[in-house]
């Protein structure tokens, strides 16, 4: 190609991007739109044009992701990463999340390539990129989809202003083995809720105008059933029947996809023998042809390159084919696209049509992200500075820490604490900083968060606080118990501040064992024995197994980790400035021999009922009781609520009719409060076998003190379908019971008989 005609093909590259520049489509999608909004035919024909003027390298570059790094300077990159970009080999980068440094990456993208097309910048924004909210197990205690969707944004849009536009969450992951570390990043065990928190998540990190730039593309994970790894193992193998599947791990991958979001990523895990990562049936059977989804799939870090010790594969060339062949757009990190896709192509093991739709999935994000009209504009030191630690941002940070702690135990009233009382704070995580945090903490900086000390200290005045730290973690050192009960018997309460470090959860971080550490529990004994009234605080990741502390304590309060504003938002809660509202999303054994344990389980042949005489040869334990220490959906407040028996607008509801179910619920007791009162369903007899329980609805009222407020759910056919014996999704004439009460395992009943 003589020199000439090289620059004419690059002004016409040129000429063509700038006509691309044109606003684009900027309704986000909803429930039902997103495959319509996905195949814009204006975003298709500017997708279609780039593609046409792409060669097959520069094509292959826009399915690599490659990792930048951080040395002791900041953010730094492999020489031959950056060799890539300027060859178009690599058109993608996460990890990092400085606007000088991504711009001048971007810089090179746009100045030094051939077809001048944006890189794609991604990062783990999975609770907040520096003013960090709480975990999403603990988001997902507050029951508030609205305040869910709040912090999503807010993390959205200082992300964005930090150069990065596509953050790897939601996590959609339906966890039912807290010894899993990454139960941290979810919803917990149900689907219905799961559901409704992933949606919201989507819209709250893709806001109404994904061309926007304070908004961020989600990336729904792990795709799919990453959450039920046998042993509660990270990465471990997971089978399971298709029923099962549908019926339980799919519904939130759906939901979040439903509302819009733009990518998928696939799971570590093989799923019935076939790694997600080489699975047709999940990548094109299910998600693009089933679903409609016409986003891109991009892997876990390395997922192709790890199919060979998955035993697959035979070598990453052979994993590169079953990746590409199954539907999966772009390889994160493992550098087998780059490397062998243009051979496969050769070769016949891959097709032209494969990887050119790929390229049109990818391009189409970065057209809807408006990153080829403005590449340059995610990268704002203005805007992040003005965002970050933002008045707004903490205060929605406080309040969302405030929502997501659940009160498991409250006798005598111990809690809210009293004004005067000599408060003794004891306890290894009563001091800390770091942990405040939790895992995934993004660019969030531990340094300057208040530890629940100082924050007790502000609230309760300094003269009133006693602090002894008292033990590690972990290990065996109980020199400083003999100061910690000192500090309990000159005091009138105890608050312990007791549980995991934040490094206990998250990814890699699987426990064998559930309990607090004998450390920690003997610590409490020693309290205990003071006969001061104790109040145990609980950081912890994932719910923990309380058999032996639940009797010490007389209150117990789960606070996860909280975030940058969670040690203020403990205090308001213990002062009772707040009234927790917090309900579990997930059940907490008594031991870790109960897992997996959860609400929504069938009835065996043989149920186990407690009724004072001897059932041998029921579904039991012979020393353990089967019910959980704390079920799913618990959580008190500083009041008490009553609930009428539900009232339904029919008990012979016709197929395709809509029941409508009420229930009057009373404030009875002396504090304003909030009350999350849930909907659950029971399908008597099915043609297979149903939950005891299904949560199918749930409303957050507010009532003053003595106040009564009529609540009305909606059960439509949908909300009673199910996989039926033939696979099919549908209901079925019967029988059934309805529920609703402030938790799964305390709530009144009705029942209606559904009709052809």
């Amino acid at each position: 190609m003589t020199q000439k005609l090289m620059m004419l093909l690059t002004v016409g590259v040129v000429v063509f991007l700038s006509a691309c520049q044109q606003p684009l489509v900027k309704k986000v999608a909803t429930k039902h739109e997103a495959s319509k909004y996905f195949n814009d035919p204006v975003i298709t024909h500017k997708v279609d044009s780039v593609l046409s003027m792409m060669t097959l390298d520069e094509k292959i570059g826009q399915l690599t992701l490659y990792s930048s790094g951080w040395d002791k300077t900041g953010p730094s990159m492999n020489e031959n990463y950056i060799n890539d970009i300027k060859a178009g080999r690599c058109g993608n980068i996460f990890n990092a999340f400085s606007p000088d440094y991504n711009r001048k990456l971007q810089k090179i993208a746009m100045e030094q390539t051939r077809m001048k097309i944006p890189l794609l910048f991604g990062y783990d924004v999975i609770h907040g990129q520096k003013t960090i909210f709480p975990i999403p197990l603990g988001e997902a205690a507050s029951w508030d989809l609205k305040s869910i969707q709040k912090t999503a944004s807010a993390a959205a849009a200082e992300a964005a202003a930090a150069g990065i536009q596509w953050t790897y969450a939601p996590m959609c992951d339906i966890a039912r083995d807290p010894r899993w570390g990454r139960v941290s990043e979810g919803a917990g065990e149900d689907p219905y809720l799961g559901s409704k928190i992933a949606a919201a998540r989507v819209h709250g990190f893709q806001g109404t105008d994904l061309a926007s730039d304070t908004t961020v593309v989600a990336c729904v994970k792990h795709f799919a059933a990453y959450g039920a790894p046998e042993a509660g193992r990270d990465y471990n193998t997971v089978d399971m029947s298709e029923r099962k599947l549908r019926d339980v791990y799919l519904p939130p991958y759906k939901a979040a996809v439903d509302a819009g979001a733009g990518t998928v990523m696939t799971s570590f895990n093989d799923l019935n023998g076939v790694p997600a990562t080489a699975s047709h049936f999940l990548m094109t059977d299910i998600l693009r042809k089933e679903w409609g989804f016409n986003g891109f799939v991009v892997t876990d870090y390395t997922a192709i390159n790890e199919l060979v010790p998955h035993g697959i594969a035979k070598d990453d060339k052979d994993a590169a084919a079953l990746a590409m062949n199954a539907g999966v757009d772009m390889d994160m990190q493992g550098g087998t696209y780059s490397k062998y896709l243009k051979e496969l192509l050769k070769e016949g093991r891959v097709t032209q049509e494969e990887i050119d739709n790929a390229v049109r999935r990818v391009l189409r994000i970065k057209f809807r992200l408006g990153l080829f009209a403005d590449p340059y504009k995610y990268f704002s030191n203005k805007r992040e500075k003005k965002l970050t630690y933002s008045k707004y941002h903490m205060a929605l940070a406080r309040q969302m820490a405030r929502e997501s702690m659940v009160l498991l135990k409250n006798d005598k009233e111990t809690l809210p604490l009293k004004k005067g009382q000599r408060i003794a704070l004891i306890g290894p995580l009563a001091d800390s900083q770091r942990d405040l945090l939790g895992s995934w903490h993004a660019a969030g900086d531990w340094k300057i968060n208040k530890t629940v000390k100082e924050a007790m200290v502000e609230q309760f005045g300094k003269s009133n606080i006693r602090y002894a730290k008292g033990c590690d973690l972990r290990g065996d050192n109980r020199s400083g118990f003999a100061s910690a009960v000192a500090v309990a018997r000159r005091s009138d309460v105890v608050v312990m501040v007791l549980g995991e470090s934040a490094e206990w959860s998250g990814e890699a971080a699987s426990r064998a064992h559930i309990n607090l550490p004998h450390i920690q529990s003997e610590l409490l004994e020693a309290i205990h024995k003071t006969g001061k009234p104790v109040v145990v605080v609980l950081m912890s990741g994932r719910p923990l197994a309380l058999d032996k502390e639940v009797p010490m304590t007389d209150a117990m309060l789960e606070a996860w980790f909280p975030g940058t504003e969670g040690a203020p938002a403990l205090a308001d809660v213990l002062s009772g400035k707040y009234n927790p509202s917090g309900k579990l999303p997930m059940t907490f054994p008594r031991i870790t021999g109960q897992i997996p344990i959860y609400y929504s389980a069938k009835n065996t042949g043989r149920p186990y009922t407690k009724t004072g005489k001897e059932q041998k040869y029921r579904s039991r334990y012979l020393f353990t009781p089967n019910t959980p220490e704390f079920a799913f959906g618990h959580g008190l407040s500083y009041t008490t609520f009553s609930y009428s028996a539900p009232k339904l607008s029919t008990v012979r509801l016709q197929m395709g009719d809509t029941l409508h179910v009420s229930a009057t619920i009373t404030n009875t007791g002396n504090y304003d409060g909030t009350e999350v009162a849930q909907l659950y369903i029971r399908d008597m007899v099915g043609s297979v076998t149903r939950p005891v329980k299904e949560l199918k609805g749930f409303r957050r009222i507010f009532l003053k003190k003595g106040e009564s407020k009529t609540v009305t759910f909606d059960l439509t056919m949908n909300d009673l379908s199910f996989y039926r014996k033939d696979m099919t999704w549908g209901t079925e004439p019967g029988d059934f019971k309805v529920f609703v009460g402030g938790a799964s395992d305390n709530v009144k009943e009705a029942a209606f008989t559904l009709v052809k």
